[in-house]
């Protein structure tokens, strides 16, 4: 039996699969950012679920992230692609183009971070050595490959609170701690996902420099770069699904 996958879906997506109904989940976390639609690519089809919300209305540090993981478990799903806009630091990559990080560092608080919130309950101390799966970026990368989408291998996502971008300042301190791109919603979704037993990878989406890093006013840069960077994940996805 092949993997089932769950895809959630970040800014920039205006009504991803919105044919589909969708199906409304109820989990021991309370409700998810949205339903759950059903998205056909070639003979297969995969659970996603908006972020945000299916109008874009929930900023990042208040989205149930523990009830999203959950919904699409419940669904079926056992692997789950995060598709997240960021602004890159490091030169490596340009606006328009499309990563696969491999590592994390996590600036958020007071988020529901934990599946193990109630002290209650017997917990887990998950290994979180390697915060997405290494199988499945594997996949997400030769699926790119396969595509023809270049796609870069790897770098630091830095998960901040927003929703407010981030000051210049901010940026270089990132850049000291390493980080190759900042976004506010890799975490606390990666770590949900290693505690619900889930797979779990995210294309980074990138679409404008970080602050202080760029010669444009930054959300001028992401109207422009933003269709890119859309073309290829799509592209991305369309081969790695169409592999199964």
């Amino acid at each position: 039996m092949g993997t089932s996958f769950g895809l959630i879906i970040g800014s920039g997506w205006d009504r991803f699969a919105q044919a589909d109904p969708g199906t409304r989940v109820d989990t021991s976390c309370g409700a998810p950012s949205a339903k759950v639609h059903r998205a056909r690519f070639g003979e297969h089809t995969v659970l996603t679920l908006a972020r945000h919300g299916d109008a874009h209305t929930i900023p990042p540090h208040a989205i149930n992230y523990r009830a999203n993981i959950l919904a699409l478990k419940m669904l079926g799903a056992d692997a789950i692609v995060g598709l997240n806009t960021v602004g890159v630091i490091t030169d490596d990559v340009a606006p328009g183009g499309i990563a696969v990080p491999d590592q994390v560092i996590d600036y958020t608080w007071g988020r529901g971070h934990t599946l193990f919130q109630e002290m209650h309950r017997s917990f887990e101390h998950v290994d979180f050595t390697e915060p997405f799966t290494a199988s499945l970026r594997a996949g997400l990368l030769a699926a790119a490959s396969a595509a023809g989408v270049a796609c870069h291998d790897g770098g630091v996502y830095a998960t901040t609170q927003g929703p407010r971008l981030e000051t210049a300042a901010e940026i270089d301190r990132l850049a000291g701690d390493g980080a190759d791109f900042v976004g506010m919603t890799a975490m606390p979704e990666a770590v949900i996902a290693r505690e619900a037993g889930l797979e779990y990878a995210c294309i980074a989406l990138v679409v404008n420099h970080a602050a202080g890093r760029g010669d444009v006013p930054i959300h001028d840069a992401v109207e422009t770069h933003t269709g890119s960077a859309r073309r290829a994940t799509m592209a991305t996805l369309e081969a790695l699904f169409g592999a199964l």
